[in-house]
């Protein structure tokens, strides 16, 4: 059984080990934008891209190199999805800077941050989009070490790399942070993450705001259920073979569909949008 993307219905999978690993998918997450058509919207541009080795990070990376940019990719330790991710980028003509490690370290951040300045040469576009997410089915079963890290990995790091990177962007730059459904509808078995969520929401139009006058724009994109190697790596086999089936689009979304996304908010197509959230879900309603 095919969905309208072409891709086959997944099997019952799980991987052990956080934040998965896009190789061992089956199928594997369709990223690449055949049919996308660039028109050079970021031509000359510079972006870091967190999480940028696999998943919706990859497509980013992918879509932004056919529109023109240099992109610089953080990632914590999938050296193998990194290596792939730029070697598609460098097949577009661009540049990819790979680095590795741990955005809850708020040293680690700004030593990113001021590597991936210096070897592209500047910085327009910042994605902040790794994230990671823990299944618990009661409140209790969230230990203090889970909660603090799932915080640290998905809002921490935000006000890490951002505050690094505002020293180098101007006039025209954007940021686009990577919230989720969860934020506006919530999730029983994800509330730590669902909470990070939130917060990124709050943070993304606070900023936005208190960028205006400086001419940065921050905007969020809040994806529903998309393929990628997050999934398999949090949930269990029945799960994940069912998974994005519940939207009213009956399927999972594809790192692809969303990836366009990112290319309008980082675009001066979106120059008049700034604290804003684009919805890529399916077609399932949401608040907010």
């Amino acid at each position: 059984m095919s969905d309208s993307k072409g891709s086959k219905q997944r099997p019952p999978q799980e991987q052990e080990r956080q934040p998965g690993r896009e190789s061992q998918m089956d199928p594997p997450p369709r990223y690449a934008g055949e049919g996308y058509r660039p028109g050079g919207k970021l031509e000359g541009k510079k972006a870091i891209i967190t999480g940028g080795d696999s998943g919706i990070g990859r497509s980013v990376a992918i879509h932004f190199a056919k529109e023109g940019a240099d992109v610089a990719i953080l990632y914590l330790d999938e050296s193998e999805d990194a290596d792939l991710t730029a070697e598609l980028v460098e097949k577009q003509g661009r540049r990819c800077v790979k680095v590795a490690g741990d955005i809850g370290d708020p040293a680690f951040c700004r030593e990113a941050i001021d590597r991936a300045v210096r070897e592209l040469g500047g910085l327009d576009v910042l994605v902040n989009n790794a994230a990671e997410q823990h299944v618990a089915e009661r409140l209790q079963d969230i230990s203090d070490e889970q909660m603090e890290r799932t915080f640290r990995t998905n809002i921490f790091s935000i006000f890490y790399l951002t505050k690094a990177a505002l020293d180098h962007m101007k006039e025209g730059a954007s940021i686009i942070n990577t919230t989720s459904i969860t934020a506006f509808r919530g999730n029983p078995m994800l509330m730590d993450y669902a909470s990070t969520k939130g917060a990124i929401l709050a943070f993304t139009r606070s900023l936005a705001t208190n960028l205006a006058d400086q001419g940065i724009r921050v905007n969020g994109v809040a994806p529903g259920p998309i393929w990628t190697p997050l999934i398999p790596a949090s949930f269990d086999a029945d799960k994940v073979a069912k998974f994005g089936s519940d939207q009213p689009m009956k399927r999972a979304g594809q790192p692809e569909e969303v990836a366009p996304a990112y290319v309008y908010l980082a675009s001066q197509d979106a120059s008049y949008v700034t604290g804003q959230t684009i919805h890529v879900n399916g077609g399932d309603i949401v608040g907010g």
